[in-house]
């Protein structure tokens, strides 16, 4: 018996889709692979589809909702189902048309060109296209047509089971994120346990974060389920985020959803008509905890970016939420408020983290330079802001010292330095 074909491949690869749509895994495989695989589940091969060259070669595995394709036969069987497809959504495109005026009762008694057969065999075919190559976005949408015309919660709900198949593979496709952000849109407003869909969202995203660094695309999709999660499940999200940002401290995204779920809280309390953002006790001690657990990392894991910045946006929701400017910090100590005090404190607690982060010890390593830059223009920043939004001047940071660090840290940068100094102080 010689090699199959490549529509025989495309059948097999349908025909197990079919047979398993709970699949959550695929993987792409080298034939010497398929061996080890049997072997380590301690079991004779079971495959589908075996080449009888050898008992080795094989071209797919399937076995508890994990299904692996060969590399080897993966152009063939991509050409076929690229056909394959367009052939269908040709077919479908025409007839959608012709049938658009009758309803399907009466068009489904015409079978060999039933909306019907072709709605499933379009469906059919862009699952296995999609499946090896993640961003063709003409299946995507040829799928989003059928799914709109059927409005079926069951059909939907696969739809999410069969995206998170591709993104076991294409983690960074944005394609596929872009389909199940359309899918939790269309079934948002008829879903009873849309809060269990959300919190499932979140742990792909987790899972996926750990196998595939740097991934803002499946974090922009995190931080996009927020406004369809519910207030108890916000603080959830940022209690469990928070043991996931310690042990990725350089990846700006995790930091970047952590903002997103405080800006939820925040916005919370504002649209709440019987309480205030700028009073609410529970935002202002979140707020601090998270400054002190930020100041902690920061000293803790030297020269990563992603923790200053961070910084930056929790003195910005500070000043918008809980500072005051001039005109209260005038009065008596004992007739300011709460407010005043805090950003008082503040600057004293951001000058002694300045100093303690710009003290560059002799080494080699380029880590503490980092440090000392990040600090001082976190310094520069902050001074800027207080000068713009509450007319605050920072009376104790000297530039000498800001220029001292930054020249010291990069000396070949003292032009750039020069320049940004310049400009704080002009504001």
């Amino acid at each position: 018996m010689g090699e199959p074909g490549p529509l025989e491949l495309l059948n097999q690869l349908e025909g197990i889709l079919e047979s398993d749509p709970l699949i959550d895994e695929i993987g792409f495989i080298h034939p010497s692979q398929f061996a080890a695989l049997n072997e380590d589940i301690g079991t004779p091969s079971t495959s589908v589809g075996s080449v009888p060259k050898s008992s080795f070669e094989t071209i797919f595995w399937a076995r508890d909702h994990k299904l692996g394709i060969s590399t080897r036969v993966l152009f063939p069987l991509y050409v076929a189902a690229k056909n394959a497809f367009v052939d269908a959504y040709k077919s479908y495109k025409v007839h959608r048309s012709i049938y658009n005026e009758r309803d399907d009762k009466n068009a489904s008694t015409c079978p060999s060109s039933s909306p019907l057969r072709l709605e499933s065999e379009l469906m059919k075919h862009s699952r296995a296209l999609l499946l090896l190559s993640s961003d063709f976005g003409s299946a995507w949408n040829s799928r989003k047509l059928v799914l709109s015309k059927k409005q079926s919660l069951s059909m939907f709900m696969n739809e999410l089971i069969f995206s998170a198949a591709v993104l076991s593979h294409s983690p960074k496709s944005e394609q596929t994120w872009s389909q199940r952000r359309w899918v939790i849109k269309m079934i948002a407003g008829n879903c009873s346990n849309l809060q269990e869909i959300m919190e499932r969202e979140s742990e792909l995203v987790k899972k996926l974060a750990e196998r595939s660094k740097m991934n803002y695309r499946a974090w922009n999709h995190r931080c996009w389920l927020v406004s369809y999660m519910s207030g108890e499940q916000v603080l959830q999200e940022f209690d469990k985020s928070r043991h996931w940002a310690v042990l990725h401290v350089a990846d700006n995204s995790c930091f970047h959803y952590r903002a997103r779920l405080m800006l939820r809280l925040f916005e919370e309390s504002q649209h709440n008509k019987d309480r205030d953002a700028s009073f609410d006790p529970e935002l202002h001690e979140l707020l601090k905890e998270e400054f002190n657990w930020v100041e902690k990392l920061i000293k803790r894991y030297v020269g990563r970016e992603a923790l200053w910045l961070h910084r930056r946006f929790l003195l910005t929701c500070w000043i918008r939420y809980f500072a005051c400017g001039d005109d209260d910090r005038s009065l008596p100590s004992n007739q300011r408020n709460i407010k005043t005090v805090d950003i008082d404190m503040l600057i004293d607690n951001e000058l002694e983290l300045f100093r303690s982060c710009t003290n560059v010890p002799d080494s080699d390593f380029e880590d503490h330079k980092a440090q000392a830059t990040f600090a001082a223009t976190y310094m520069m920043w902050l001074k800027k802001q207080l000068s713009m939004t509450l007319s605050i001047d920072i009376q104790k940071l000297e530039t000498s010292r800001l220029k001292s660090v930054l020249t010291n840290a990069y000396p070949e940068k003292s032009f750039l330095w020069n320049s940004l100094l310049e400009l704080c102080e002009s504001t």
